[in-house]
């Protein structure tokens, strides 16, 4: 294969109560999607777990590790085996009393590059995470890995452009975001749901479209409590086109190629970022623009 071209999995799962397991159930997928070829694997947010931010319970912090830690040994010593990279989502204890939703990157050889601290923090009903996360301040990061150079957002950082702007700026070539997203039980009718994840999927092909870089999102599937993970993970090119897509209900493991040669061709077809206009843009540090 040629050095520009790199093969990329998400793994798409449901999750159970036993951690153990679901441990498990993320190295065998790993496994399985190194021999089908992916050199870049990347697992949904919080993969460790059930997606315990439903309710403001104390006893989910029992959760939280630290990283580098226990699951990033696993994950190191699986990664050096397979030769691929690994974005493993994580609840992080950095101090008592501090937590972070991070992710962690193990490059190819085994080693640990690094991780990446959710910036932006959700407090809706079913996703109260201002109750366990204090927001990320180790920026936007980039992660020169054996086969590519990756940025790793997460979730609820996919609906801020200036997130993948930043990243794409740092040189990323594929943006990564592990993800927990889904509806509620009980809201609305088939056409909401539907219209809510179109927006989802349109947002982050944006994303892709502005700053000529490939976007992977991994989302979970199955039902925990209230909430309906509605799965559909998906790989686009930088012209926002999806090159592989998981259904919305079923576990599953998808693999795209991502050409990374082509990434100046689709900036030099169009140019936004030659086109930036950064000096009319110190507005956007602003929260409101009241007048």
């Amino acid at each position: 294969m040629s050095p520009d071209r790199v093969s990329i999995a998400l793994i798409q799962t449901a999750c159970q109560s036993d951690v153990s397991a679901n441990r498990a159930q993320a190295c065998a997928k790993i496994r399985e999607a190194a021999a089908q070829g992916a050199q870049i694997i990347c697992l949904q947010e919080l993969f460790a777990t059930r997606y315990f931010c439903q309710t403001e319970a104390y006893e989910a912090f029992d959760y939280a590790e630290a990283i580098p830690g226990p699951s990033t040994m696993v994950m190191q010593e699986l990664a050096r085996e397979l030769e691929v990279v690994i974005v493993a989502s994580l609840f992080e204890i950095r101090a008592r009393g501090l937590y972070h939703n991070t992710a962690a990157v193990i490059d190819a050889d085994g080693s640990y590059l690094g991780k990446y601290r959710k910036m932006h923090i959700p407090d809706d009903p079913g996703f109260y995470e201002k109750f366990y996360f204090t927001p990320g301040d180790l920026g936007y990061k980039v992660f020169k890995t054996r086969y590519a150079t990756i940025g790793v957002l997460i979730c609820w950082d996919q609906w801020y452009p200036e997130a993948a702007r930043l990243t794409a700026l740092k040189g990323a070539e594929i943006l990564f975001y592990p993800t927990a997203i889904g509806w509620a039980a009980d809201e609305g009718s088939a056409e909401v749901r539907r219209a809510q994840r179109d927006a989802w999927i349109t947002m982050q092909r944006s994303h892709a479209i502005a700053n000529g870089v490939f976007v992977a999102a991994a989302n979970r599937v199955g039902t925990e409590d209230e909430l309906e993970f509605w799965g559909n993970s998906f790989v686009c090119d930088p012209y926002g086109q999806i090159l592989q897509e998981a259904a919305h209900q079923n576990e599953a493991i998808i693999l795209a190629e991502c050409d990374l040669s082509r990434i100046g061709f689709y900036r030099l077809h169009w140019p936004f970022l030659r086109d930036r206009r950064i000096e009319t843009y110190g507005d956007v540090q602003k929260r409101f623009l009241d007048e």
